[in-house]
């Protein structure tokens, strides 16, 4: 499969466009810059400019913390394949994430790339744990076991427990997929005990805030605003994985600290920016596991819910790269986003649901995940070589944006 290179060298229409001081834009590993718009003049010494209220859009983007292009560290010399540090940015998509655990398990095979800062949505979110917890308590043999652990263990299990712990559900048709299930009384949706007990299974919360972990960035929708959430290593807990995979129709909410949340895909799928905010990496890896691409025309009413699904769960993430986008028309950046799309490696994904439990189903996509990630590692320097003074390179396995 070629790749396929997009750079967005083309500012001049660009330039027109209006900006306040107080939405200046950065270079993409500093989202934000001090660099004024041409087309706002200064306001006389002797008056001083009204209030202005901010500009909620501004506001969602703007990053908590700024950081300095010179504060980012380079890990990457010219020609140098595979980079030496990577941060990972994992999608949710219930059992389509195993597909991630492909990635992820060949990824862990490669002993001279570090992982630094890992995001994560939904079943991307439970990915990155068991990865970080696994790493910290085992190194990287030890974040393989525990991935295998948990996926082998969904499979068996192929319950209704599984597929909430992954986020496997429709937000749309929860009723329809699993409204048997729930009438037979098997399970009670309110009572998320169990999950927590399944999780700590596998997951061992107290050992993401070891030093040898990597840094992670776990998404969660806060109910009351509809604004993303982000808990980082020492804030993780077993319900803050749990509020990332919660399905809002099948039980309320998951609490913490006294705020509702609901799953983190409905806002971030999976973050981006604030991983491009925290990176100290000049490469990021985008594993993206809901497809974007269906040829077909849905007519009944599953069909018409998984496509309205799979487009739900992709377009805050097509947001996020279109205002990488135009980050990178502004300013050089050596930081650089690859992205490995399970559809380019799964024949008729966008057909299949992303609650199949099958044990063949989902150890086909974990081999094309690992598949996918040998195809990537397996570029040629030329791939690695320094990003244009133009700015940043958004490259990925075919197929690259639109």
């Amino acid at each position: 499969m070629s790749e396929k290179i997009v750079s967005a060298q083309d500012d001049g229409d660009l330039q027109g466009a209006a900006c306040t001081a107080a939405s200046r834009l950065l270079s993409t590993t500093d989202i934000w810059s001090d660099v004024p718009s041409p087309l706002v003049a200064p306001a006389p010494a002797s008056v001083s400019p009204p209030p202005r209220e901010p500009d909620p859009i501004v506001e969602a983007l703007k990053p908590v913390e700024t950081v300095t292009a010179a504060a980012i560290t380079h890990d990457r010399a010219p020609g140098q394949w595979p980079p030496r540090k990577l941060s990972l940015a994992l999608q949710g998509g219930g059992t389509f994430a195993a597909f991630t655990w492909g990635v992820l398990e060949r990824l862990l095979e490669e002993p001279s790339i570090a992982i630094d800062n890992i995001s994560g949505a939904s079943a991307g979110a439970i990915n990155a744990l068991l990865l970080a917890s696994g790493f910290a308590e085992g190194g990287r043999e030890g974040a393989r076991a525990r991935l295998n652990r948990f996926w082998i263990r969904l499979m068996h299990e192929a319950s209704f427990r599984s597929l909430m712990l992954i986020g496997g559900f429709s937000p749309a048709g929860s009723s329809v997929a699993f409204g048997p299930t729930l009438r037979s009384g098997q399970f009670d949706p309110f009572d998320l005990d169990p999950l927590r007990q399944a999780l700590s299974r596998d997951i061992n919360f107290s050992a993401l805030r070891d030093a040898r972990c990597p840094k992670l960035l776990i998404a969660a929708t806060r109910i009351r605003d509809g604004q993303q959430q982000i808990f980082r290593n020492d804030a993780v807990t077993a319900d803050v994985a749990l509020a990332s995979t919660c399905p809002p129709l099948v039980h309320c909410a998951v609490e913490i600290d006294g705020e509702a949340y609901w799953d983190g895909g409905l806002g971030g799928n999976p973050p981006l920016l604030r991983l491009v905010q925290d990176t100290t990496s000049s490469e990021i890896l985008l594993v993206q596991v809901t497809p974007a691409r269906d040829s077909y025309v849905p007519i009944t009413l599953a069909a018409i819910d998984r496509r309205l699904d799979q487009i739900a769960a992709n377009a805050a993430l097509n947001a996020e790269i279109a205002a990488m986008e135009w980050a990178q028309s502004q300013a050089a950046s050596s930081l650089r986003l690859s992205r490995i799309a399970a559809e380019d490696f799964v024949d008729g994904l966008a057909q299949r649901s992303s609650t199949d439990l099958g044990r063949g189903f989902i150890r086909a996509l974990h081999r094309s995940g690992r598949e996918a990630a040998g195809r990537w590692l397996g570029q040629d320097a030329d791939h690695s070589a320094a990003p244009a003074a133009s700015g940043q390179r958004i490259v990925a396995l075919e197929p690259v944006l639109a």
